[in-house]
């Protein structure tokens, strides 16, 4: 039976008459309940995701066909679930193979110790970490890494953590947490929702490394100072790093990523034959290559689960009815006048409110509701999830009190909390708002 067959014998009405109140009011129940149990840390993301869905299906009425719903819903998203787990270990064999080091070491070799250098110097090297899509990682590599040497020169620590989480936050690969959670929510590719908003991030790219100019130069007027080497701070080089291995790496990354942003081969299979490739290129004993895999099995595995969780809920949502009964409330509710500005307001909004919704409730929870209400106005679901990734979790996630990021980066940099959130969060939210500005401008987002 199909469900939209199941949902009219369930609901009582014909599916001419369209859903109804009943549906719409156990799919809010179902949205709200995932986002008190998180938000109030009574269950864990992937609990709440699984248990509360599942049991607002039965109570609803759907019965064994529930199951049914949930694999449909992971069968969604299950290309989504390859690419991030070959992402996360074609990026970590790399990583474990050097190939980062020469690229870090000239950096730090770069910046010298003038401030004007120093900052935007900071801002690329969080950038480069972040390739593997990692908040954390660049927090962890980045801070320690340079902290000495702002200590050394009395920078304010608070731009350190300013440029790095700039750096992180503008950077919304098709790897990245938002970009696949967005993905999964609306069962579309990573690559649909990226390509269209890569001139965006270059622009938010670009205003973030002149942002950070504008912080050093602002420093270096402060501290007087001039710029010299800072020899004595250039970490050792594995020299094992450079040489025939290293130019097999980069090319074959700058390989992948053109193949998988190429859009004309699955990133999946890109990420699965690059993690093969690197692995045979750069630890030839089998048994390195498992000791390789099991090291980030781990967080690719924690990840893994909870998009697994969200198709559950995502295709739950979506098989009794529920998610086209609550976007039809809100279109009835949502005044004419304001249904195509639905992708603006989110995207202008998207930041401050990552201090109000962890990205699991925001993505999995609110967005497939929004979208499905946009949807009704002509708008489709896929740009408001773009409009989401230029602030919700992206520029919003370094200073939001709900993601182990923002206490990871304080922390690191011995800056108080509230502190950073100050002074950081106009910078992220100014870094938003002129990539809105992009995607208006390039016909992302539609006014």
């Amino acid at each position: 039976m199909a469900p939209g067959d199941l949902y009219s014998r369930v609901s009582g009405c014909s599916g001419r008459e369209g859903p109804t109140s009943r549906m719409a009011l156990w799919g809010a129940l179902t949205v709200l309940g995932v986002l008190a149990a998180i938000l109030s840390r009574r269950l864990s993301p992937l609990a709440a995701l699984i248990f509360i869905p599942i049991l607002t299906a039965l109570a609803s009425g759907f019965g064994l066909h529930t199951s049914g719903f949930i694999i449909s819903g992971i069968q969604g998203i299950a290309p989504v679930i390859a690419m991030f787990v070959f992402a996360i270990l074609f990026f970590g064999v790399l990583s474990d193979a050097g190939m980062m080091a020469p690229l870090i070491h000239a950096i730090l070799r770069a910046v010298g110790k003038s401030p004007a250098r120093i900052v935007p110097g900071t801002f690329l090297l969080a950038l480069l970490v972040h390739l593997d899509g990692s908040g954390a990682v660049v927090f962890l590599v980045v801070v320690p890494a340079l902290l000495p040497l702002y200590q050394e020169l009395c920078i304010d620590r608070r731009i350190l953590a300013c440029a790095a989480s700039m750096a992180a936050g503008v950077n919304f690969l098709p790897w990245t947490g938002p970009t696949l959670r967005a993905a999964a929510s609306l069962h579309v590719t990573t690559i649909a929702l990226f390509r269209p908003l890569i001139p965006v991030q270059l622009i938010g790219i670009a205003f973030g490394l002149a942002l950070s100019y504008w912080l050093g130069r602002r420093e270096d007027r402060r501290l007087g100072k001039s710029p010299a080497p800072a020899t004595d701070r250039i970490p050792p080089i594995n020299p094992h790093a450079h040489g025939v291995r290293f130019g097999i790496n980069i090319a074959l990354t700058l390989a992948v990523l053109g193949a998988a942003l190429s859009g004309r081969v699955e990133p999946a299979v890109c990420f699965m034959l690059g993690t093969v490739l690197a692995l045979i290129a750069n630890f030839p004993n089998v048994e390195l290559q498992r000791k390789k895999l099991e090291d980030h099995a781990r967080a690719a595995i924690t990840m893994t689960a909870i998009l697994c969780a969200a198709g559950a809920f995502t295709g739950i949502l979506r098989g009794t009815g529920m998610l086209s009964a609550m976007a039809g409330a809100c279109v009835r509710a949502v005044p004419a006048q304001w249904g195509h500005h639905i992708p603006l307001l989110v995207a202008i909004l998207g930041m401050p409110l990552s201090l109000a919704f962890d990205p699991d409730s925001w993505y999995f929870g609110v967005l497939p509701v929004i979208a499905s209400a946009a949807g009704a106005f002509g708008i489709p679901p896929i740009k408001v999830a773009q409009a989401s990734l230029l602030g919700m979790h992206t520029t919003g996630f370094p200073v939001s009190p709900l993601t182990p990021a923002t206490f990871l980066v304080t922390g690191l940099a011995g800056v108080d909390l509230g502190e950073h959130q100050r002074f950081t969060g106009p910078f992220l939210f100014l870094l938003s708002i002129v990539m809105t500005l992009a995607a208006v401008l390039f016909g992302v987002i539609p006014l």
